[in-house]
């Protein structure tokens, strides 16, 4: 089977060479003569990766001997979505000591010499959604490394001192939320876009930071970190059979019973329509342009991300960027994006920075470029370049073992291989089907800027200003008018006065 696995992912690769010595023999006087025979190549099909242990783990393996060594990741089912009121930011600190706390046999400062000593790599996280410990090595060294994945797993330490190290290092931090527009942009874009009461939205405050205790990590730890919630992908130098054996026994008899996770919570407020400002110091106003969104299983999917890359997603090809960029030279980088969100509803984004006096000028050229893809259809040549850049880069997903199985996990993890399993074998079929029409319809029903939200941080009185030679009132760019939004505290995340 792995013979079997590689001849796939190698068969673009094998056709391209054959391609390039077939031209070698008649090369044309000019480029465009160039022809080429369609790219075949077979997505990988997931079933053939995955297999359930006892335990309860779903793992996707792939065995590689190309290189001595193992790539192993086991996704958990857990995340900032889990902490309780008050306790803002503990998945945070359970994700970031159980690999860097210690185990029962070691404490931590030696733990990491011996990681060291191996040329081994050992990580942990906890995000919002999941959480993830990581492990490289070389394969000679199995045997210690998964005794080591074991006690991280199952037994960490979370070492007082390292805990209080933490909590520092995140106070400071803390401390520095004002100092970037970035950062403020990105949470008042989701205040905005989810609501003051969306679990995202819960963020780690000085206080909550401070009632955490080593004891609320060992809870969290026990009561989420279980192989019924592991998904785990693993590749590289060994035995399948042999590899899923040990696993099994990484995983058998469990310390703690565990729960299963519960769905990540999907309550969410999309804010009114209107043009909100932050008002900050600094030479250029960062702008994020939002419309309600969609999740991964949306039926118009595949339809809106075509209509995205015409729109703004496809940089240089696209609209957004040809014209804000380009054309008018008011942004260093401008586009959009409208993903399928993993789990909830992720909102339609056009963003870029420009001057605080072109601010409202540029923010009027991207509202005119949605206007424009809502209300006419775009062109064959546009379209065509779109769906080429999916279909022609699709091997690209499948390009190492390591990404097949992470591929692969991802998709366990939000549930589509359940619901989907044919998503890659159908993927490109789904994007060529996609017709003018389509991105029309999709961008008429998704694109209602009736509900545009518009939030800038930069310098207030200066982007109220506008441009002297394309004067643009940002008030009429919503329906909403102008709001400012006040900074907040960053110790507590409460709006300042």
């Amino acid at each position: 089977m792995n013979l079997s696995m590689k001849q796939n992912m190698a068969l673009g690769l094998v056709a391209i060479l054959g391609l390039a010595l077939g031209q070698a023999q008649e090369i044309p006087d000019r480029p465009e003569k160039l022809t080429f025979p369609p790219l075949v190549y077979d997505a990988p099909n997931p079933a053939d990766y995955r297999e359930e242990l006892e335990s309860g783990a779903i793992v996707y393996i792939y065995p590689d001997r190309e290189r001595p060594l193992i790539d192993l990741s086991v996704n958990i089912r857990a995340g900032s979505f889990l902490d309780t009121e008050g306790k803002e930011g503990l998945a945070n600190l359970t994700g970031h000591l159980m690999a860097r706390g210690g185990i029962p046999s070691k404490p931590a400062n030696e733990l990491d010499e011996e990681l060291e000593f191996l040329a081994a790599r050992l990580s942990s996280s906890f995000g919002g959604l999941n959480g993830s410990i990581s492990l490289n090595l070389l394969s000679k060294d199995a045997d210690r490394g998964f005794e080591i994945l074991r006690a991280v797993l199952a037994a960490p330490s979370f070492q007082e001192d390292k805990l209080a190290l933490r909590k520092t290092q995140l106070l400071q931090g803390l401390k520095q939320r004002n100092d970037d527009s970035r950062n403020i942009e990105s949470r008042e874009r989701n205040f905005l876009a989810y609501g003051e009461n969306f679990w995202f939205n819960r963020h780690t405050t000085a206080a909550s930071l401070e009632s955490i205790r080593r004891e609320d990590l060992l809870a969290f730890h026990h009561e989420w970190v279980h192989p019924r919630n592991f998904i785990v992908s693993i590749s590289g130098d060994f035995d399948r059979d042999a590899m899923l054996e040990r696993l099994d026994g990484v995983f058998a008899a469990w310390p703690h019973p565990g729960k299963k996770a519960p769905p990540v919570p999907q309550e969410r407020e999309y804010g009114k329509s209107g043009v909100y400002i932050v008002d900050k110091d600094v030479n250029q106003g960062r702008v994020s342009i939002m419309l309600p969104g969609i999740r991964w299983d949306d039926p118009d999917f595949y339809a809106i991300q075509v209509m995205n890359d015409v729109l703004g997603g496809g940089g240089f090809t696209s609209r957004i960027t040809n014209r804000v960029r380009s054309d008018e030279g008011l942004a260093y980088s401008a586009g959009s994006s409208f993903p399928g969100g993993s789990h909830y509803p992720v909102v339609f984004r056009a963003g870029f920075q420009s001057k605080s006096r072109t601010v409202a000028y540029a923010t009027s050229i991207v509202l005119e470029e949605i206007e424009r893809i809502a209300g006419e259809p775009v062109s064959a040549e546009e379209l065509l370049t779109a769906k080429k850049s999916f279909i022609d880069t699709f091997p690209n997903n499948f390009a190492s073992s390591a990404q097949v199985v992470s591929a692969f996990a991802g998709d366990e993890m939000i549930g589509r291989y359940a619901r989907q399993p044919n998503y890659w074998a159908e993927y490109r079929d789904n994007i060529e089907a996609v017709d003018i029409a389509a991105v029309q319809r999709v961008a008429k029903r998704r694109l209602r800027l009736g509900q545009v939200i518009i939030l800038i941080v930069g310098q207030k009185e200066e982007i109220l200003k506008g441009h002297p030679d394309h004067p643009v009132e940002l008030g009429r760019l919503a329906k909403g008018g102008v709001k400012e939004l006040p900074m907040r505290d960053p110790l507590t995340m409460k709006p300042l006065k």
